[in-house]
């Protein structure tokens, strides 16, 4: 990688502010205190190291979870700058772990030309919002060390030996009055790593976690960058060309482009800049996307692929079954909001639009088969669009209760507050019917559903919209699906899936948030989906009122306080075998029952997953089935 040539010393440390507001409100910092803002000061740490990389300076970063849930960062840059800062008088690496928003990422004579850092202050947050934190620099020659308790210095930088490498390691435990819970989540961060990898082609990052007997461990380092990317992300896929298209273009904004089409249905463009993934996308997505349109139609249109009558392809034609990720380095990124998930850089669309226009067009003419199967893909997505639209046009004109296709009627609630109106889709008519007795008809709605629905990783939108067991959920819901879908037309503040806790129940539960994610993914992300989760006994004595138990744990520490003299333990196998009074005191009730909320934290792993699960290749769900078997509990076969 090439290295950006700028002094990186004291004077290149900014400082703009100081610490006192971290610890009294840490979500403004770090998002919140849940597990998530845990995860986040580890990402903080790393993604330091991650801007030494990208600056060409650092090959290796190796993060272990030690025994007690203490991090430690480990990279081979160059090392946090030692040397006096001109300003505060201390250590300018003191100063980075004590000063908010003190760091080498400010303005064009900083010591990184692009970053992926908090803007400097992820140092001096985490340091905030731990109970202690140990930093060790190799540089200049020297080994130094300093440490801190709760964002203050209680050793202050010293030279304590000898070396002739360089880096920085940091130690740090998190503050337990702080955060809800320190119990880090290995597969997250896993995942984050290796999607930071991706992006940072030749940098290894290695994790391992120390906490169990057994380590776990997860190493990563691609050469191939971007293609290694997308060549993971299609894994599980049927893919129309062979080797994923790479385009790139160095330049004042570095732009990095890989695209492979699959036989799905579904796209997937993931965009980041600085290593930040942009998950609202932003103006880097919008110059692919125009450019994507553009090159294809001309090309359709030059090849006679398109003849004059035919209308132009549109851009969701265009993108079924793409796979892409466009990764761009912007020196002063603007990001829209507080989350830094939407890029606002106006110049950045013209500068991706004209790379694409010119890369693909040229990619496309030098391979005219690779062109033609996603072309002939293209065209077979135009007209399932327009019969798509033909079928929408006839749901519209049919309200939920007019509508003679539905397999089971919608009983709905008698509040039309969608905030406080929550819908039930309910597996099998005789739990239907439980249900719709025992509701509070005020505020919650009823949609019984039975029979095989449609696996919708396997169907295009026209499908959809003519499948008697979807359209009611379509109608329920009432937002639309795909890219018509309006979040603000939502009828319901909760869509509970109810189903059995079995196999069937299981593969509707699967079903119905394949379909969410796919077609309603705003649902989802706006955490309006649920899970109900029904009791799985129910423990009866005489004298006593009946107690219903979740989980087996509940049920055998439940035996162990009441004793298993004169008691009878019910495994209830469906819904259908409560009564409507039982269902609503154990399922339904808001002051009782237990939901399950819907997250979606990490979508490349749920888009791998519902690939795996109801994809077409056989092969890896037999491999994730046996890989999970044995974390699986309550399966009654």
């Amino acid at each position: 990688m090439e290295k950006f040539e700028h002094e990186y010393g004291a004077d290149q440390i900014q400082v703009l502010e100081g610490l006192e507001a971290v610890r009294k409100r840490p979500g403004m910092y770090i998002g919140s205190v849940s597990v998530r803002g845990l995860h986040h000061l580890v990402y903080e740490i790393v993604d330091n190291a991650v801007d030494e990389a990208l600056a060409g300076y650092c090959k290796n970063i190796y993060v272990k979870i030690e025994p007690g849930n203490i991090i430690s960062v480990e990279d081979d840059g160059r090392g946090i700058p030692v040397d006096i800062h001109p300003k505060t008088g201390i250590s300018a690496a003191e100063t980075v772990y004590t000063v908010l928003h003190a760091g080498g990422k400010f303005g064009g004579d900083s010591g990184y030309k692009v970053s992926g850092g908090l803007h400097g202050v992820g140092s001096s947050v985490v340091n905030a919002l731990s109970q202690w934190t140990e930093v060790t620099i190799q540089r200049d020659g020297g080994i130094y060390q300093m440490s801190f308790e709760k964002g203050k210095t209680v050793k202050p930088l010293e030279k304590v030996g000898q070396s002739d490498k360089t880096g920085t390691t940091v130690r740090f435990l998190a503050d337990d009055t702080i955060f809800e819970t320190l119990q880090y989540e290995f597969e997250v961060l896993e995942n984050r790593f290796r999607e930071m990898a991706f992006l940072t082609k030749g940098l290894r990052i290695t994790i391992e976690d120390l906490r169990e007997e057994t380590p776990k461990k997860g190493d990563f380092c691609y050469e191939g960058g971007l293609v290694s990317f997308v060549e993971y992300l299609n894994k599980n896929k049927e893919k129309l060309h062979p080797s994923p298209i790479y385009i790139e273009k160095q330049g004042d904004v570095p732009v990095e482009i890989s695209i492979q089409y699959t036989s799905a249905y579904s796209e997937n463009i993931y965009t980041f800049v600085n290593n930040i993934n942009t998950l609202e996308g932003g103006t880097h997505l919008e110059g692919f996307k125009r450019a994507l349109t553009k090159v294809f139609n001309d090309y359709a249109r030059s090849h006679n692929i398109l003849k004059e009558k035919d209308s132009n392809l549109q851009g969701e034609d265009i993108r079924e079954g793409i796979t892409a990720v466009v990764s761009v380095k912007v020196k002063e990124p603007q990001f829209e909001g507080q989350t830094k998930t939407k890029l606002g850089n106006s110049e950045v669309t013209g500068v991706v639009q004209s790379m694409v226009n010119e890369a693909l067009s040229n990619f496309l003419e030098e391979n005219p088969s690779v062109a033609k199967a996603i072309l002939e893909k293209c065209v077979s997505a135009s007209r399932a669009r327009e019969a798509a639209r033909k079928a929408r046009e006839l749901v519209r004109r049919k309200s939920a209760l007019e509508t003679s296709t539905l397999p089971g009627k919608l009983a709905d609630c008698s509040s039309k507050n969608a905030e406080e109106c929550e819908v039930y889709i309910v597996e099998g008519d005789s739990a239907g019917g439980s249900a719709k007795q025992g509701r509070d008809r005020k505020f919650q709605a009823i949609l019984p559903l039975w029979g095989k629905m449609l696996n919708v990783e396997k169907s295009r939108a026209d499908k959809i919209y003519n499948n008697d067991k979807l359209q009611p959920v379509i109608l329920a819901v009432g937002a639309g699906i795909g890219s018509d879908f309006d979040i603000t037309k939502i009828r319901y503040g909760k869509v509970i899936i109810m189903a059995d806790a079995d196999v069937d129940g299981a593969h509707i539960r699967t079903l119905l948030l394949t379909f969410f994610f796919r077609y309603m993914r705003p649902l989802i992300e706006n955490g309006n989906v649920y899970l109900a989760q029904p009791p799985l006994y129910k423990i009866s004595k005489k004298g006593m009122k009946d107690l219903y138990c979740y989980t087996d744990e509940e049920m055998e520490k439940a035996i162990k306080e009441i004793g298993r003299d004169g008691i009878g333990i019910q495994r209830y196998k469906g819904l259908g075998e409560m009564n409507p009074e039982q269902l609503w005191e154990t399922t339904m009730d808001p002051e009782r029952r237990v939901l399950i909320k819907v997250k979606l934290d990490d979508a490349i792993k749920a888009d791998e997953i519902f690939t795996i699960l109801m994809g077409d290749e056989i092969a890896p769900r037999r491999q994730f089935i046996e890989e999970n078997a044995k974390y699986v509990k309550n399966l009654d076969i």
